[in-house]
């Protein structure tokens, strides 16, 4: 009796189509290793966009993110930027789509935008990257 693998019950993808794949999925995410290394090097080229509500921005962001829900990304929002402008944009983490919501917006305004894998979430919780917090009154 041999056991077929389940990796390769589904023959792999050529190597053309990996490289497109492959490529098209890094034209449109980031991660937050990479973000953090270009603030921290100055080489951050782009707008880093909470995407999340005001009051969760407040609570905890990531250093140097700037607030824009994305429930007011919209062209009045976005006429203070050049059409070159890129976006990074971040929300909660793996289970929330706010950042592809944003992500879509973004792009059908006519900017380009990448979404930061794993969100605030990877970006505090597991990377202990720097965030800017609101204290609230028991911390005074």
């Amino acid at each position: 009796m041999t056991t077929q693998s389940n990796v390769l019950a589904t023959a792999p993808s050529s190597q053309a189509d990996a490289l497109a794949f492959f490529t098209t999925k890094l034209g449109c995410e980031t991660d937050c290793s990479d973000v953090y290394a270009d603030i921290k090097n100055k080489t951050n080229d782009f707008v880093f966009l909470d995407v999340r509500s005001t009051e969760a921005f407040a609570k905890s962001h990531a250093m140097t993110a700037i607030s824009m829900p994305h429930a007011n990304i919209n062209e009045s929002t976005f006429s203070v930027y050049d059409k070159d402008t890129v976006f990074v944009v971040y929300c909660w983490g793996p289970g929330c789509n706010g950042a592809a919501k944003a992500g879509q917006k973004i792009a059908a305004l006519g900017f380009a935008v990448k979404e930061m894998l794993g969100g605030i979430h990877y970006w505090e919780d597991f990377e202990r990257y720097p965030v800017n917090r609101r204290m609230n009154e028991a911390q005074v």
